[in-house]
């Protein structure tokens, strides 16, 4: 979201999919994905795709910078030589490349281009400024000018290992509670009256960045001689996750006795509340593995596309109106329609001696009718 004042500095953009449209700019700015392949492995081919686009127009004198998340190297190992095999140009010499990370935290309306700092990079301090002049047009909350590139591409790639290794924190403190019968929820309540403790909870681990990311950093610091164990044992334990929710729903229907033809409704698919974006999101993992089971799943989703969502479930998508008489019912992404509805009235479509599932715990368990099984992280 951006304020007035810079939406008023991007009136004049043009969107195209010609890449010859492109010719004449002096500076070119790349943000394509930069997923994982098998193995967990880097996969750069937007990225090198998008390199050859600028190749095929660029012009002495031009500047590219690059947005999205790499590994250290990348940026002028990777991008670099691969421009200059493809047109001819030398970068320093003709053109100059820069790497300043995109910080959007998608569904969060309070945090923008224009009020989050920018981090920016380049191969040489004229670059620098000329980066700098850019940016500053429409990123009020100010820059932090890198010291190199590699620096800027560590920076951006760690802040989303160390989100990952906190919430890998409680997804474990969550799997002990549960062996020990404890609410995760109160523990945290508890915990938190220290000053320094830091707000994390627990929670499925998707999406496009903090599931990805991490496997960039790592596979880096395996080529430069160095296996990273708390990243990687990390990664194993929020992906882990998957199981043990899928798992603990099969087994509080097993405990009901009502495991085999029972109707379960799942509120949302998304990696994250409030967007719609499906990418790597581990609720569609869950959805799937409990339709494995021969369960009878049915997905309500207000902000997703339809079309794309029911390609990627074996269960039909249905609107919030057509939850009825469940067995149990999962609050997987707690969207604030969700929210808004509220417990009470969800508790409506569950059967008195059902299940509720509330992942995130975002619910008041005390408003369960007795003989209601009650279940979160």
């Amino acid at each position: 979201m951006l304020s007035p004042s810079a939406e008023e500095a991007l009136l004049s953009t043009h969107v195209t999919s010609e890449v010859s449209e492109l010719r004449g700019a002096n500076v070119f700015v790349i943000t394509v994905p930069t997923p994982v392949g098998p193995e967990n492995k880097p996969d750069l081919e937007p990225l090198l795709n998008a390199c050859d686009a600028v190749a095929a127009v660029i012009e002495a004198g031009a500047l590219v910078i690059i947005e999205s998340t790499v590994y250290p190297g990348v940026t002028e190992n990777i991008c670099g030589p691969r421009i200059e095999s493809r047109c001819g140009l030398s970068t320093m010499k003709d053109f100059k490349l820069a790497y300043s990370p995109e910080r959007i935290n998608p569904g969060d309306s309070s945090r923008g281009l224009d009020n989050v700092v920018k981090v920016i990079s380049a191969q040489d301090d004229d670059a620098l400024e000329r980066v700098s002049a850019i940016y500053s047009k429409v990123v009020k909350a100010g820059v932090f000018k890198a010291s190199s590139i590699g620096v800027a591409e560590a920076a951006k790639v760690f802040e989303n290992v160390q989100r990952d290794v906190n919430i890998a924190a409680v997804n474990e403190l969550a799997r002990i509670c549960d062996a020990l019968a404890i609410s995760t929820k109160e523990v945290l309540s508890a915990a938190a009256t220290k000053w320094n403790f830091l707000g994390f909870s627990p929670g499925l681990v998707g999406g496009h960045c903090i599931g990805v990311d991490p496997y960039y950093l790592a596979a880096k610091s395996i080529s430069a001689g160095y296996v990273p164990k708390l990243i990687l044992s990390t990664r194993e334990l929020n992906e882990s996750m998957v199981e043990f929710v899928s798992d603990k729903i099969v087994n509080l229907l097993n405990l009901k006795k009502i495991a085999k033809f029972c109707r379960i409704g799942v509120l949302g698919m998304t990696f994250k509340e409030n967007v719609n974006d499906l990418r790597n999101s581990k609720t569609i993992e869950v959805i799937n593995n409990l339709t494995a089971h021969d369960i009878e799943v049915v997905v309500c989703d207000p902000v997703v596309d339809a079309s794309l969502a029911g390609n990627l479930i074996q269960a039909p998508l249905v609107n919030l109106e057509e939850l009825r008489d469940l067995d149990a019912l999962l609050v997987m992404v707690p969207h604030d329609e969700f929210r808004q509805i509220g417990i009470v009235e969800l508790l409506r479509k569950v059967r008195n001696d059902g299940i509720f599932v509330d992942i995130k715990g975002i619910f008041d368990s005390g408003l369960l009718p007795e003989g209601m099984t009650y279940w979160s992280l």
